[in-house]
């Protein structure tokens, strides 16, 4: 048995894979692979389940894929339906590293996944304007499902991706006009009349005028504003009053819109340097998908180590503050500590609001997790869960696990621990809170902002219990063909 097996045949493997949904593999599935193999062995029923919730609660498209992957390849019947189903409605990237996963990761490429691949792709040719966008998008991706599964495309499909020789009307034959088109006002027709993305247009209009600009994101999904907003600004979208006017309308329906994912627009904020107002409108966006996941209802504490080297727990205790604090409907305090405790209040509920509170937060110090733990005990603030955000490296009185004692005792509470490890963590004071018994979860930070808002069904529900209930209930998608 591999040390994995061993160490994971200890836990209860539902939360241990829940867990492990905060870690983001950055584009290398194998890194989550193993995992997820021996979860779909010792507990393939809930794993079939959790698959499916996943795909409709989580962020992570790496996760999405491995799960599909190993639905595709599951020796249930059941799991192979449900793969086979939920394989449609992804777009043709995912697909290929979908294919490519099972291939390297897995092995095989099943009769059955073979023939869901072909059915996505003739689903696209049968309707040419569902394949000319597909292959607009994709069209890496859709020549290397053709050719490594040796399915053979349709005529116009060969003559469109393979022989490059598009048919007069279709999607790929106007992007050869536009890169021909003399004038900005004959782009940006084609541009309109034909719905070009953004991504796509680019590479072959020669010169982004304001008239070509605001035909691109007038044809642009609030989501494709939000993640093309650097490349905007860099050709000097922001410059043009009107073109600027154009951005803030789709950053004003991005709040309204269900397939805006939260935590990009803070990025694109951080990465793109869009002055005051954008700025405030994407953390806006960002604030209302949060809240659109659930509320907290459990008074909770957040206690974010700043000890020496601990820069990242800083930023990461900022980044959760700011992802809860709008959705906590019960108390909620925040405390930053080493060997004392520092209360930390913000004025509101943004990411701006936490940044000024955590200002002048700074690394340096011991570590005592328990010190904030003690300050709330002395000050009767009771609360029902406790977020840490730390390496776990408790080196100085009062302990976590000696203060959690104490807390429980004069308290009259049991406060579920949540323990967001980052930096070269170790698993001390989740080994201490075990030996007596206090319930502990972990969740492993592995660098990407874009999982922490998973943090929040774990946090909103009242117990791991009724989300286990949740995912189990979840029903798997079946086959309409049989």
């Amino acid at each position: 048995m591999s040390l994995l097996k061993m160490n994971t045949a200890e836990r209860d493997l539902r939360l241990e894979l829940l867990n492990s949904l905060l870690t983001t593999p950055h584009r290398d599935l194998a890194k989550v692979a193993e995992f997820h193999k021996i979860m779909v062995e010792l507990d393939p029923l809930f794993y079939g389940h959790l698959a499916v919730w996943y795909n409709q609660n989580g962020d992570v498209r790496d996760h999405k894929e491995v799960f599909l992957g190993h639905l595709l390849t599951s020796t249930l019947t059941e799991h192979r339906d449900a793969g086979f189903v939920m394989l449609q409605e992804f777009p043709p990237y995912q697909v290929a590293r979908i294919v490519d996963f099972m291939k390297q990761q897995r092995g095989k490429v099943p009769r059955s996944a073979r023939t869901a691949v072909r059915q996505y792709l003739q689903t696209r040719e049968a309707k040419a304007e569902f394949f000319d966008r597909a292959a607009l998008r994709g069209r890496k991706a859709m020549k290397h499902l053709y050719a490594t599964l040796h399915i053979k495309p349709s005529m116009r499909a060969d003559a469109v991706l393979f022989k490059d020789k598009p048919p007069e009307g279709s999607l790929a034959y106007i992007l050869k006009q536009l890169a021909k088109a003399a004038t900005p006002a004959e782009q940006a027709t084609l541009i309109v009349e034909y719905n070009i993305p953004y991504t796509i247009a680019v590479g072959a209009v020669r010169q982004l005028t304001p008239v070509v600009l605001v035909a691109l994101i007038n044809s642009m999904s609030s989501q494709e504003v939000i993640n093309n907003l650097k490349s905007l600004k860099e050709r000097g979208a922001m410059e043009h009053p009107e073109v600027k006017a154009l951005i803030d309308e789709k950053l004003r329906e991005a709040a309204k819109s269900d397939r805006v994912s939260a935590f990009k627009a803070n990025v694109a904020a951080n990465v793109t340097q869009v002055d005051a107002e954008t700025a405030a409108q994407l953390e806006k966006i960002a604030n209302t998908q949060i809240k659109k996941r659930g509320s907290i209802k459990k008074s909770t504490a957040l206690l974010v180590d700043k000890s020496g080297s601990m820069n990242v727990a800083i930023e990461v205790g900022k980044q959760i503050a700011a992802l809860i604090s709008g959705i906590t409907e019960a108390d909620l305090f925040v405390y930053a500590f080493d060997t004392i405790a520092y209360p930390v209040k913000a004025q509101g509920t943004e990411m701006t609001d936490w940044e000024k509170a955590f200002q002048h937060i700074f690394p340096n110090g011991g570590t005592s997790i328990g010190a904030a733990l003690d300050v709330m005990r002395k000050r009767r603030q009771v609360v029902e869960q406790i977020i840490i955000v730390t390496d776990e490296g408790d080196n100085t009185n009062p302990y976590f696990h000696d203060a959690y004692a104490a807390y429980k005792r004069d308290m009259n509470v049991e406060p579920n621990v949540i323990i967001v490890r980052v930096g070269q963590w170790c698993d001390y004071v989740e080994r201490k809170l075990k030996e007596v018994q206090a319930p502990v979860e972990t969740f492993t930070f592995a660098g990407d902002y874009y999982s922490l808002p998973n943090l929040v069904p774990l946090l909103s529900r009242p117990s791991r219990l009724e989300l286990l209930m949740e995912v189990l209930e979840t029903p798997l998608p079946v086959r309409k063909d049989k």
